[in-house]
C-alpha cells in the first residue's frame, strides 16, 4: 500500500500543486488510514505536527494521531 501513497504525492508534485504541505500530507495520511496503513498515516501525521504546527491541518493532525494511538 505504500505505492500508492507515492503514488498520490507523486501526482501532486507532477500536477503543479503548490498548495499548504501540511494539508497534502494530511490528504496522505488520510488515504494511507483508509488503505488500512495506520503507522505511515501515524507517521504523516507527526510529520505534520512537527513541521507544520501552525498549519490549519495540525490540530486535525493531533486528534487522528490520538485516535490512532500515536503520542
Amino acid at each position: 500500500m505504500k505505492r500508492a501513497g507515492l503514488a498520490v504525492l507523486l501526482l501532486a508534485a507532477l500536477c503543479g500543486c503548490a498548495g499548504d504541505k501540511g494539508k497534502e500530507l494530511f490528504d496522505t495520511a488520510q488515504f494511507e488510514e483508509k488503505q488500512n496503513n495506520r503507522e505511515h498515516a501515524k507517521q504523516l501525521y507527526q510529520e505534520i505536527v512537527a513541521k507544520y504546527p501552525d498549519s490549519p491541518v495540525a490540530k486535525q493532525a493531533q486528534e487522528r494521531l490520538a485516535a490512532l494511538g500515536g503520542r
